[in-house]
């Protein structure tokens, strides 16, 4: 096995030669065979153990094997203790996802203050079959059929290409001493579960069942990689930027099929889980939207607008007449000139007598209305953003430059007529918004 595992690091993981490792080491035969091949590989390597305090003495015994196995092996250790009950009381979960959630916290935590370049972990095959199984039996896409990746970021899992007969076997081959958790033995988990009734009875149908399954989950991994190959295809033809945010034509979209299936690849890497609420969205009325942890998703006439979730309240920012602000979102400078020139739509001039410093700067409300520039009478904004084409999303983003209740400006859109410069005027300001 020690030749295999030297083999497969140099032909599938030859980046971590020469790289700091850290080994996570729980005391198991399957962590301790790891910490065995990687420090007789010549791997800069040090053990990491996590002590849960769940098993009493047994889990002290543990953090005590681990401490002697690294001064065996000739290296650093480094161990943490958690209070993983109350952590799984006061985050209301189970006592699993705790451990877990400790575990690797503390190793991205010792990665990055301790230098370390990659963590280390000893799964294997049977618990890649395992993995797949239990996504299997919950309902899952075909990113769940694809197991337990070998490389992850900064986590690698070098043992993935070995079964748990082949670490046993390496174990006894060596007299390699180990503990055994005593949890393992209990039906409690849905892993044990599978590990103690389920995948004997699938090895007895083939003898090569295992190898079977690595294989099948290789042609997995491939078509996979075609299908997202074709997402990214389709995403950049059907998803166009705009302004801060991703404009979908609905059209577009209901004329791929399976439309569920293209819905749930495309918008899945934004967070998006409830799918009813996000295939309704094709035909539900414009302004319904559905949010996940990152990213909103909303409905506007024939379009779906994707955009950053964004959790600040919106406010309101003072613009002094010496052109300072208080943190202003936007750049805008104010000066004083002579005349009135030609200018775009980032800039606007005037009669400084009829504004009443200091501005404020702040998004548009429901109900807002202004006088455009150039014309007779009032106008509602949200009239003027229907007839500006403008969606959800930019009219909540839209900036408003008010002289108290006022609007002096559409910011980049249009100025209100009730400032303009007439020739009366005596002091002009122009105020620009630099994009």
């Amino acid at each position: 096995m020690l030749e295999k595992f030297k083999k497969h690091l140099d032909l599938d993981l030859p980046f971590l030669k020469g790289k700091r490792l850290l080994v996570a080491c729980s005391g198991g035969v399957d962590s301790v065979v790891l910490a065995h091949l990687s420090q007789r590989s010549g791997l800069d390597m040090a053990l990491a153990h996590c002590n849960f305090g769940l098993r009493g003495v047994e889990s002290d015994g543990d953090e005590d094997f681990v401490r002697l196995l690294a001064e065996q092996l000739g290296v650093e250790v480094l161990v943490k203790r958690f209070d993983t009950e109350a952590y799984a009381e006061n985050n209301r979960g189970s006592i699993q996802m705790a451990a877990r959630d400790l575990r690797y916290q503390w190793f991205q935590g010792v990665l990055e203050k301790e230098g370390f370049d990659f963590l280390v972990t000893a799964h294997h095959a049977d618990d890649n079959l395992e993995t797949f199984l239990i996504n299997l039996s919950r309902g899952t896409g075909i990113e769940g059929l694809l197991g337990i990746p070998e490389v992850n970021g900064k986590t690698v899992r070098p043992l993935l290409v070995f079964s748990q007969d082949e670490v046993m076997a390496y174990a006894h081959s060596e007299q390699i001493q180990w503990r055994e958790d005593s949890s393992n033995a209990s039906d409690k988990y849905l892993r044990n579960r599978i590990r103690h009734g389920v995948l004997p009875k699938l090895k007895e149908l083939h003898p090569t069942f295992l190898q079977n399954f690595i294989r099948t989950q290789s042609h997995l991994f491939q078509t996979h990689t075609l299908v997202e190959n074709h997402i990214q295809t389709v995403k950049a033809k059907l998803f166009v930027e705009n302004a801060g945010s991703i404009t979908i034509d609905i059209g577009e979209l209901e004329r791929l099929q399976p439309a569920e299936a293209y819905v749930y690849a495309l918008f899945k890497p934004y967070g998006f889980t409830e799918w009813d609420d996000v295939n309704h969205l094709l035909t539900a009325m414009s302004g319904k939207e559905v949010v996940s942890k990152t990213h909103r998703l909303v409905k506007d006439r024939q379009h779906l607008i994707l955009s950053i979730l964004e959790n600040n309240p919106r406010k309101s920012y003072l613009f002094h007449e010496n052109g300072l602000g208080s943190d202003l979102p936007i750049c805008l400078t104010v000066e004083s000139v002579e005349k009135v020139e030609k200018s775009g739509q980032n800039a606007i001039f005037m009669d400084k007598e009829k504004l009443n410093f200091p501005l404020v700067l702040r998004n548009w409300e429901k109900g807002d209305y202004f006088y455009p520039f150039g014309m007779q009478g009032r106008k509602k904004l949200s009239k003027f953003f229907k007839d500006e084409k403008m969606d959800v999303v930019s009219k909540e983003k839209q900036w408003l430059l008010c002289s108290d209740n006022d609007i002096v400006w559409v910011v980049g859109k249009r100025a209100d007529e009730r400032f303009k410069v007439e020739d009366s005027t005596r002091h002009i300001v122009k105020i620009t918004w630099a994009t």
